[in-house]
């Protein structure tokens, strides 16, 4: 991202810019009125990353312009929350006087929460011994004052916590609080605001429907747990080990009790549902005993392959969140076939880029 392309003032141009855009890609399918959910025009992002320059005596934040690759010093980033832009500078000025803690230091990461709670990664050249440990408490001492902050110190190989590699984030969905463990390095929705926006749109979608619901690609059960007082049932599935245990997490912490998570892929599963092969990892899971009409896909920018999207094709509802119109134009062709369009929205995830993050629901014919 361009830091001049960020412009507030301009917000609601690139928004409509991307409204066009849509409707035109997807102009030749027989859709309803594109639903759109503006994001924040600052300070929507709740994870950020910048590369460290190392200038003399001088410590400073970069980043690099992505139509020149040409690299600019970045003091403040307006994209970032509040949090993090209140705490780029302090935690720099205080690397910077700090010999062990600078030496060799590349790369600073941050994931905040709208509740206060920040976690920062700092990325080295170098291994890391008891002597950063010491430094970095004191560092963490410092800057508590201030800020509900934890540190994590990574280098090749090597990731040492001084307290705990998460946050815990509190979203205002619905009518109801919903509380979600975030790891460091993990997929996590990064604009919070929209993140509210896509789970609503979801449970207004689903708010009358019947039986079950399964979910392929659930990540730390963001939609499964919005999702799961809609349905009598949810079978959710997620690949990633971490994302799985923020998953249990979420689901304690929400006291749900109709949430059930399998580690496995989204290809594997689809052969376990269609008796292809068994699994030992669904011991004790009777895929008989879910009546799914509804599933619920938000798959990897790749979208879903051609085994999937037949899976997915039989069942009555189908709902569809998607990072790559492209890849998702090429399933609804498929789904077309079967089903129809009854709900279509864009989500802001990204403002000023020209990535856009659409939610399709579909019925089938």
């Amino acid at each position: 991202m361009s830091m001049q392309f960020v412009d507030p003032d301009n917000y609601e141009k690139q928004l409509d810019a991307k409204k066009v855009q849509f409707n035109e890609q997807f102009s030749t399918f027989n859709l309803p009125a594109l639903e759109v959910f503006a994001s924040p025009k600052q300070n929507y992002r709740m994870r950020s990353e910048f590369r460290v320059w190392h200038d003399g005596d001088d410590l400073y934040y970069i980043m690099f312009d992505q139509a020149t690759k040409k690299k600019f010093r970045v003091d403040q980033f307006p994209p970032a929350s509040k949090l993090i832009n209140d705490l780029m500078q302090p935690l720099i000025q205080l690397i910077k006087a700090n010999r062990m803690l600078r030496h060799k230091l590349f790369q600073i990461e941050f994931i905040s929460t709208l509740t206060g709670e920040v976690v920062v990664s700092l990325l080295y050249h170098k291994q890391l011994g008891d002597e950063w440990i010491e430094e970095a408490n004191k560092l963490k001492a410092t800057l508590s004052m201030q800020f509900n902050i934890n540190f994590i110190g990574r280098a090749k190989k090597q990731k040492l916590l001084l307290d705990k590699d998460y946050v815990v984030e509190s979203l205002e969905v619905d009518g109801q609080t919903l509380i979600y463990q975030q790891i460091e390095n993990s997929f996590t929705q990064p604009n919070a605001a929209i993140s509210i926006s896509m789970l609503e749109w979801a449970i207004d979608c689903t708010r009358d429907s019947k039986g079950d619901l399964l979910e392929l690609y659930c990540g730390n059960g963001n939609f499964s747990i919005a999702l799961a007082k809609n349905f009598d049932k949810v079978l959710a599935t997620e690949i990633a080990k971490p994302s799985v245990q923020s998953a249990q997490y979420n689901i304690a912490k929400n006291n749900i009790d109709n949430l059930t998570i399998i580690r496995m892929s989204a290809q594997d599963f689809t052969q376990a549902i269609n008796k292809v092969r068994t699994f030992s990892r669904l011991e004790g899971i009777d895929l008989d005993d879910y009546q799914c009409d509804t599933i619920f896909v938000d798959p990897p920018r790749s979208g879903l392959d051609d085994e999937t999207v037949k899976m997915v094709q039989a069942y009555a509802n189908i709902m569809y969140i998607s990072c790559n119109p492209e890849t998702l134009q090429a399933n609804m062709q498929v789904f077309n076939e079967t089903h129809r369009v009854e709900r279509f929205a864009l989500f802001d995830q990204f403002p000023y880029t020209h990535h856009t993050e659409a939610g399709v629901y579909l019925v089938r014919r």
